[in-house]
């Protein structure tokens, strides 16, 4: 019996998550959104590749979520990109409204899932939906640290001219301008990068990492990042469903761990059948560890403008 996915939001990153949990086989897909005939389209499409591809999965397509019932992991990529004139504020509650309530109807439908909340500003969306759902907050998690990390990564190995395998790192924090690369537990080969990169470089490409998601914006004009968003979201969904127990940089509810309390922020975790099954603390530096709090105090921000709206 294979599992169950939802993903809501059939556009680019809604749909190419979709096709890659697909691909894998393990899962039947329902791709979810609110344009008339859109996901149906390219259900089908996908569906298509099946004999090609030699999965027997399914995709279907629909604009309700009554064919998302039963859901093992439900992917949230549903919401509006910033567009020239809003404010940080005024998309905050606009995918507020969209979150809120595509995280009702899915809590409704499959009330044990795990939610895989994908949706900008992320932390605060995850937050959101955690408070919508009433879930526990080990069945609800946000992507954004895998996908900090893996631009972290790729741009640390372009500079080296080494495989990205051998790079090993971790982007923390909020997933924005605050977020907090750790260089001091950065390696490449087992080597701390530091000693391989001289600082000002190594600062060039940490700022690089957290314009991140802009320098694509700028390059597509039209558009924003999702191939790399993708990988990320269908990496958590397979490690939630086949149980991998992976450590990966996931926004997860904090209690205490690393001095943050009631907020969710992108951390290590351990990623299997439950959820978020541990958060790892890894040792900061005092630098690490400030701009972390700083990276916190943005994301509680945001929840306190929500909640003024609330």
């Amino acid at each position: 019996m294979r599992f169950k996915v939802t993903v809501v939001g059939a556009g680019n990153v809604g749909a190419t998550t979709a096709q890659r949990i697909f691909e894998k086989g393990y899962a039947d897909v329902v791709l979810v959104d609110v344009v008339e005939d859109m996901p149906q389209g390219k259900a089908l499409d996908m569906m298509e590749s099946a004999p090609i591809l030699g999965t027997d999965g399914t995709v279907t397509g629909t604009n309700g979520y009554t064919e998302t019932a039963g859901s093992d992991v439900v992917v949230i990529t549903a919401g509006i990109a910033r567009k020239p004139g809003m404010s940080r504020d005024d998309l905050l509650f606009t995918n507020m409204k969209i979150v809120g309530s595509v995280t009702e109807q899915v809590a409704k439908h499959s009330p044990n899932a795990v939610l895989v909340v994908v949706s900008n500003p992320l932390d605060a969306m995850v937050q959101h939906a955690k408070a919508v759902s009433g879930f526990p907050k080990e069945r609800v998690v946000g992507m954004a640290g895998i996908l900090d990390t893996a631009r972290f990564r790729t741009f640390l190995a372009m500079e080296m001219n080494v495989s990205v395998t051998n790079v090993q790192a971790y982007v923390l924090g909020g997933h924005g301008d605050s977020m907090v690369p750790l260089i001091g537990t950065t390696t490449v080969g087992g080597v701390p990068v530091s000693t391989l990169i001289e600082a000002s470089r190594l600062e060039e490409i940490v700022q690089r990492t957290r314009d991140g998601g802009a320098e694509i914006v700028g390059l597509l004009k039209t558009g924003s990042a999702y191939y790399a968003p993708s990988a990320a979201a269908a990496q958590m969904v397979e490690a939630i469903l086949l149980d991998r127990k992976e450590i990966l940089p996931c926004a997860a509810y904090l209690e205490g761990e690393y001095g943050i309390n009631g907020l969710y922020a992108g951390v290590p975790v351990k990623l299997g059948a439950g959820g978020v099954e541990q958060v790892i603390e890894v040792e900061l530096t005092a630098a690490e560890k400030a701009a972390l709090m700083k990276s916190a105090d943005a994301v509680k921000e945001l929840v306190k403008v929500m909640a003024s709206q609330g």
